[in-house]
């Protein structure tokens, strides 16, 4: 694709220009917005023990200088503490959000400011990120990180859900190939997004942009299911460019994000964006993993009738033995009056689905990514006038079937979804609670001191952390709960095969 003038000034529809040298670009840095994220984060930090114990533990040490960390995760008020943990510890960060709403404006606002700085007088760090951006305001956000004013890129990566490290994979390889696939080939808008900005990087800064950037990139850790699936892709496939730390099976990150989060902030969503009493509501949880588990306890927490539908025999067995039903969402779509995805799947309900659900059936996704639901073939039906769109409220949506016969009065009937099928609990409420993503992030700084110190020695793999830095992880959080642990004898110890100090269970133990 030849490079014109216009697409050298600026990106798509966004009208920003490609590599616009922004110290940040945020909804709004007003003194009431950066006061009232500010407050929001020193109350976060207390109830984070994790991170809070960390900054204690490297006061002074600084074991991130050298760090150049770009970060891609939601930015919310927690999310604010651990980017003002990473600086404690020295790194140099920049950051973006994952998610084109999960963005907590008066968070993003907070940490540009910094803890020493204000509105007038930012100190923190650059953030690109608010929300409700577009898709092509999302991808030029995340190139802005990425380049660094000296125009160098960063060292490691800190990912949720694989797009950062799939941006520099993706440049590198077609610059390897010497072509760039055409933009009208794209199988969705979000890959013509993608595409797009690597015409546009290639013509505003040559053919070796990637490679450089990729060159310098130590390590990434990464963060949910779905980056993880890409990242082990990769190492198959042998195109891994970094090592690779999967801070998603951590135990104090699968357990404690994706159930206890989950359990939390599924329900909190729903009834922020509707206001329907769950109650009573029959409501079907696709996919019975952690986020599902979390999931049903969520809805079960307020007497829904809850059932699951799964393809896992181990985890269909786990729900019957928990007395719910498991269902083929194909065979029972039109009993259910709540429906949240939770596989990281793709093309879990379909049109067909929605057009046999009851009126008014509320459908939602809480699993990462935003192909679960199938917005994008619900759009085409809006765009060929078989449906009408109605915003309820921004991230609430109606959608009116015309050509149903089982809605009020023999018409068409509606349907709600939530956060246009992207994750609910952040783009219809604030996501998880400080202490649950206490857990996660803990396990997040420790895989970018370990990176940073010891990248070299992992090779192109993907790797967990060991157990006992999981286990070090619980013990940062327990005086919360005030709880006491029983201290092994050292012959208890032995005749159980383990140190005194642990860990505890062997690697394949499953929790």
């Amino acid at each position: 694709m030849p490079a014109t003038a216009a697409k050298e000034e600026t990106f798509m529809d966004t009208g920003l220009p490609l590599s616009a040298g922004l110290p940040h670009r945020v909804a709004d840095l007003s003194a009431d917005t950066v006061r009232f994220g500010r407050k929001e984060l020193d109350l976060a930090l207390v109830e984070m023990p994790g991170l809070d114990s960390l900054r204690q533990e490297y006061a002074g040490k600084k074991p991130l200088a050298g760090a150049k960390i770009m970060g891609s995760l939601h930015m919310t008020i927690q999310t604010g503490v651990l980017i003002e943990t990473l600086v404690e510890l020295g790194a140099d960060v920049r950051w973006v959000s994952c998610n084109i709403f999960s963005t907590q404006d008066h968070a993003a606002a907070a940490t540009v400011a910094g803890p020493d700085g204000t509105a007038d007088a930012p100190k923190g760090i650059p953030v690109y990120a608010w929300k409700g951006e577009t898709l092509p305001e999302y991808w030029w956000c995340t190139l802005q990180a990425l380049i660094w004013p000296d125009g160098s890129g960063p060292n490691l990566i800190l990912d949720d859900g694989g797009d950062a490290t799939l941006i520099v994979h993706l440049g590198r390889e077609y610059e390897e190939s010497g072509t760039i696939p055409a933009v009208d080939t794209a199988d969705s808008e979000e890959f013509r997004c993608i595409l797009q900005l690597l015409h546009d990087v290639r013509a505003a800064k040559g053919d070796k942009f990637w490679h450089e950037m990729a060159s310098s990139i130590r390590g990434v850790s990464e963060e949910t299911t779905t980056g993880v699936h890409r990242l082990y892709e990769r190492v198959r496939e042998g195109s891994l460019l970094f090592p690779a730390i999967n801070v998603n099976d951590s135990v104090t990150k699968s357990k404690f994000d994706n159930i206890y989060g989950c359990r939390h902030s599924l329900v909190d969503a729903i009834m922020r964006a509707t206001d329907v009493l769950i109650a009573g509501k029959k409501a079907l949880v696709c996919g019975f993993g952690d986020v599902g588990k979390g999931s049903v306890q969520s809805l079960a927490g307020q007497s829904a009738r809850v059932s699951v539908s799964e393809i896992d025999p181990i985890c269909a067995l786990q729900a019957c033995m928990l007395g719910i039903d498991v269902v083929r969402i194909d065979e029972s779509v039109g009993d259910f009056d709540i429906f949240v995805t939770t596989t990281g799947n793709r093309s879990i309900i379909s049109v067909e689905h929605m057009k046999r659900m009851k009126h008014n059936a509320i459908v939602c996704n809480i699993g990462h990514f935003d192909n679960e639901i199938d917005i994008a073939d619900l759009e085409e039906l809006v765009k060929k006038g078989e449906v009408e769109k109605i915003e309820i409220k921004p991230q609430v949506h109606e959608f009116k079937f015309k050509n149903t016969t089982h809605g009020p009065n023999g018409g068409g009937h509606s349907i709600l979804i939530l956060a246009e099928g992207r994750l609910v609990n952040l783009g219809c409420a604030t996501g998880h609670p400080s202490f649950v993503m206490s857990a996660s992030f803990t396990n997040q700084v420790m895989a970018q001191i370990e990176l940073h110190k010891n990248a070299e020695t992992y090779g192109k793999t993907v790797t967990v952390l060991p157990k006992q830095l999981d286990e070090k992880v619980a013990r940062l959080h327990l005086d919360k709960f005030g709880a006491k642990l029983t201290e092994l004898r050292p012959d208890q110890a032995e005749y159980i095969g383990v140190t005194v100090e642990g860990p505890y269970k062997a690697e394949q133990y499953r929790y």
